[in-house]
């Protein structure tokens, strides 16, 4: 079983990596068993959208985990509590459409859902330290522990940054997605199976490997592409 990341392996946010889906091609022509696994705060069937939107290929799609996929199942069964504030972009809102109903003020939430950083304030995380100062007791989930992308030749700030502000303040965060093992344990059957884990950040991907003792390979022309020049 190949466990591959998207975002710096396959594509840059922008287009897709032509080697890549030669190499997956291959793969899959050997009957080798091909998971994608990628820590975005959506459902699987957006990042499906989005990567056929690509021109990916839609036979290479048929095992696709996000991290938001994952953190789903916990919001739609109430697993921190019922209300809550969302802390990103209105473009995931998608993650907690079964339960928008519960979506509350952040005085008056249960817990705060983390999927990235508001549009307006995205490149600014002084302003989430204002933001938390007085909310500290409530706990954070966290549906993508990546701290940065490069969309194209952009690099961003994810979800993972905003966490780690409010770890660093004093508050309780839940992660899902890598380097966490409950994500690939809802991915992939991995009973007695030979796994090597395909991705581009030694944080979450290879680390993520690490723990579950899965053989790994690094990508270095993704996130750690200029520490590796």
């Amino acid at each position: 079983t190949f466990v591959i990341d998207l975002w710096g392996v396959v594509h840059n946010g922008v287009k897709l990596n032509p080697k890549a889906i030669e190499a997956i091609d291959k793969l899959k022509n050997k009957s080798k068993k091909v998971v994608f696994l990628t820590n975005a705060p959506r459902p699987s069937s957006k990042v499906i959208n989005f990567l056929l939107k690509m021109n990916m290929n839609k036979k290479y799609l048929s095992n696709v985990m996000t991290s938001g996929e994952a953190a789903m199942y916990a919001i739609n069964n109430n697993k921190f509590g019922k209300n809550f504030f969302h802390l990103g972009p209105l473009r995931d809102n998608s993650v907690f459409e079964k339960v928008k109903n519960n979506k509350v003020d952040l005085k008056d939430c249960d817990f705060i859902l983390c999927t990235g950083l508001f549009d307006d304030h995205d490149k600014d995380l002084k302003y989430y330290k204002d933001l938390f100062h007085k909310n500290l007791e409530k706990k954070m989930i966290c549906t993508n522990p990546d701290l940065i992308v490069d969309r194209g030749n952009v690099r961003e700030l994810c979800a993972g940054s905003v966490a780690m502000v409010f770890e660093k303040m004093g508050g309780k965060v839940v992660y899902f997605g890598k380097p966490y093992p409950e994500v690939y344990n809802q991915s992939i059957d991995n009973k007695n199976k030979k796994i090597l884990s395909i991705g581009d950040n030694l944080n979450t991907d290879i680390k993520g490997a690490n723990l579950l003792n899965y053989d790994s390979l690094i990508i270095s022309n993704g996130i750690h592409k200029d520490e590796i020049k």
